[in-house]
């Protein structure tokens, strides 16, 4: 049997079943269990299906992408935490692959400093983290403090890097987010750390969001994954930014 043949009985088999194990595809079209799991993977990064444990399941392609989204955010949080130095004090931005950067960060020695309450939720009670939380205005599903009281407290503290996400960034219009209100804390947050580091996958560049941040030589790190072109990289590191592509599962290095 031809590998388009198996991959075609492979697809038929779970569109039946709905899912199945790698021995009972083995069995069902008669190869190693070694030869599905290949396959498996080959289709599984085609978005045809998706594995499970031991095995795989019918594509539902929103899925798919929300769970390759997650897994980036794992492996740009996973590869920021490597630059975070043991006994610094950072500052942490509100956003999904922040909090995702904050839950890797439980078992080290630091001073945090953020204005997310999911990330000060993971942090709390940490033994070896001195949480500093913003005050202010709770911006609703994002949980972010923002506002004077958070951006008063931001000119009383200092930090060694500010870790943040963001939701766009463009090499003409800089750094961009959706919301007009968390601007001016993000600008306050950059106003305390001698240096930035912006956690942002392949989406986020050369896009454009409505509230205007800050300028990308105001970024000294941008960590993404590798769905960014090297001719963008090379943009970017031309304006004195240092890009560091993630690790990961789906990632490799630069």
């Amino acid at each position: 049997m031809s590998t388009p043949a198996r991959h075609d009985r492979l697809l038929s088999h779970l569109q039946v079943s709905g899912r199945a194990s790698v021995g009972e595809l083995a069995q069902d079209l008669g190869v190693t269990p070694a030869t599905i799991r290949r396959d498996l993977q080959v289709l599984a990064d085609e978005g045809r299906l998706l594995r499970t444990y031991g095995g795989a399941t019918v594509a539902d392609r929103r899925l798919v992408r929300e769970v390759r989204a997650v897994d980036l955010k794992r492996a740009i949080a996973a590869t920021a935490a490597e630059l975070v130095v043991d006994g610094s004090t950072i500052a942490i931005g509100s956003g999904t692959t922040t909090l995702e950067f904050a839950r890797r960060l439980v078992d080290r020695r630091l001073t945090v400093i953020t204005n997310a309450l999911d990330i000060a939720n993971v942090l709390a009670d940490r033994a070896g983290i001195e949480l500093i939380i913003l005050g202010g205005v709770v911006r609703p599903r994002m949980h972010s403090m923002l506002g004077h009281l958070a951006e008063l407290a931001t000119t009383e503290l200092r930090a060694d890097t500010l870790f943040m996400g963001i939701g766009a960034i463009s090499l003409t219009h800089g750094l961009m987010n959706d919301s007009v209100p968390e601007i001016q804390t993000d600008r306050a947050l950059r106003r305390m750390a001698r240096s930035v580091v912006v956690l942002a996958d392949a989406s986020k560049f050369e896009q454009v969001a409505p509230a205007y941040v800050f300028d990308l030589e105001e970024v000294d790190t941008i960590v993404t994954d590798d769905a960014v072109g090297r001719d963008l990289v090379e943009a970017v590191e031309r304006r004195g930014v240092r890009v560091i592509v993630a690790s990961g599962p789906e990632a490799g290095s630069r």
